[in-house]
């Protein structure tokens, strides 16, 4: 697996992606507005053959420069289970404290266990901390569809400094 920021050629691969995943899609120009706008804050994953496998978006918080919030994480399902959240989550938390951030949101539905536990373990690996609180309820979210939009709550992971394995004496 390859991992790079993305192009804007990412962007209809990124849109067929979030919708096979059963992620909250977006129009296909979003993304590839994204891939032009975000790419150095964005991460895709792709295979030998240059399929994309996953990506993660993202972006600095304009009021808090601080701070990066993730916005997606996607992966193929064909290639679950290779660790390429994860993967792809140290390749941004690498990159943004390189450029001198020092913490890393991102918002959650309460039921979702698998990306509360890549956010607890990415904290726990890099020794800071993940704080968990509300942010959106599902009065926030428009009524529509076959269900209503689940709650978010937000992930505050850091302060950030130099990973534990980069450490020097």
């Amino acid at each position: 697996m390859r991992l790079s920021h993305p192009s804007v050629e990412d962007g209809p691969h990124m849109w067929r992606l979030a919708g096979a995943t059963g992620m909250d899609v977006n129009s296909p120009y979003a993304y590839t507005l994204w891939c032009r706008d975000f790419a150095k804050s964005s991460v895709v994953a792709k295979d030998a053959d240059g399929r994309l496998a996953a990506y993660v978006t993202g972006y600095v918080r304009p009021d808090d420069p601080d701070t990066y919030f993730l916005w997606q994480v996607a992966v193929d399902s064909a290639y679950r289970g290779q660790r390429l959240a994860r993967r792809m989550l140290d390749f941004i938390g690498d990159r943004i404290t390189e450029r001198g951030m020092t913490h890393l949101e991102a918002t959650v539905t309460p039921d979702n266990a698998a990306s509360r536990a890549l956010f607890a373990s990415f904290a726990r690996d890099r020794g800071v901390e993940a704080v968990w609180s509300p942010l959106f309820g599902a009065e926030h979210f428009p009524a529509g569809g076959d269900a209503p939009h689940e709650p978010e709550d937000l992930v505050r992971i850091g302060p950030f400094g130099p990973r534990p394995s980069q450490e020097r004496d």
